[in-house]
């Protein structure tokens, strides 16, 4: 699971809510015309901005921030390396039985490249549509939970305006009953302006921004399998090889190998 996108949740509800409770009571702060208005709102406008196509992915947008799937520089560094010295002591058709075995899919497409003799220059452009394709249905995706953080703060405005304009109309001048109702009708239309920054702050921008980490980490993963590749077809050196993908990496990152000897010594 996504430890932090989940304990920054609970903070930011928990404080919340603690607020609340320290300031008066939780009834003070459910009001279901508001509700309406800022979900309801937020919902339809999303759907109103979005082909279906993309919008029934949501749910499954959701989960994905909630249980990121996990890329690994450094097992694809590792991988690509294997995949090099396999090419030079075998051979590079014997890079198709480990592309049939492989369970990346972009991974294996690479693979087959190379076994099938392309030129570097055309698997380069392969590889980088490849890339550019996903990194716009990834924009799309994200581009829904985006709309929403926007989208919520400004229902909660419009029913705001409403309760406003509905204590408004309510005023009578002659009637000194009326002023008495003022505080408790200025709170309702201000109830829906919170509603809408919580939703757009504690849900929508979190779950835009995992889902935009996510996609960074597997563009990092891609285009190192996109330069291993490369330098298989070029008939560089392993060594090379691994050197020239780990400049991809932050410099004060270690290997997990030497990692590991350090841990145990």
């Amino acid at each position: 699971m996504n430890i932090t996108l989940i304990i920054g949740m609970i903070i930011a509800f928990g404080f919340t809510i603690f607020g609340m409770m320290s300031g008066g009571q939780l009834s003070w702060f459910w009001d279901v015309p508001s509700v309406a208005i800022v979900v309801g709102g937020t919902i339809g406008a999303v759907i109103a901005n979005f082909p279906a196509s993309t919008l029934k992915h949501m749910g499954k947008l959701m989960g994905l921030a909630f249980k990121s799937p996990k890329y690994d520089p450094e097992d694809y560094i590792e991988q690509m390396v294997d995949y090099c010295k396999t090419a030079r002591q075998k051979g590079i058709l014997a890079l198709e039985e480990q592309a049939n075995a492989c369970t990346d899919n972009f991974l294996k497409a690479a693979l087959m490249l190379i076994v099938d003799a392309n030129d570097s220059e055309k698997v380069k452009s392969m590889l980088d549509d490849s890339i550019d394709f996903m990194c716009d249905r990834h924009d799309a995706n994200t581009a829904i939970f985006s709309r929403a953080s926007g989208v919520a703060p400004a229902f909660g405005m419009i029913g705001t305006l409403c309760g406003l304009i509905g204590m408004l109309k309510e005023m009578d001048p002659t009637n000194p009953d009326s002023a008495a109702n003022l505080g408790g009708a200025m709170a309702t239309a201000l109830v829906t302006t919170f509603y809408g920054c919580l939703l757009a702050h504690c849900i929508f921008t979190p779950i835009g921004n995992q889902l935009s980490y996510v996609h960074n980490k597997e563009m990092l993963c891609m285009q190192i399998i996109e330069e291993g590749t490369l330098a298989i077809i070029s008939g560089a050196n392993p060594r090379y090889v691994e050197e020239k993908l780990r400049m991809m990496l932050p410099m004060n990152q270690k290997p997990k190998a030497k990692a590991k000897a350090e841990a145990k010594s």
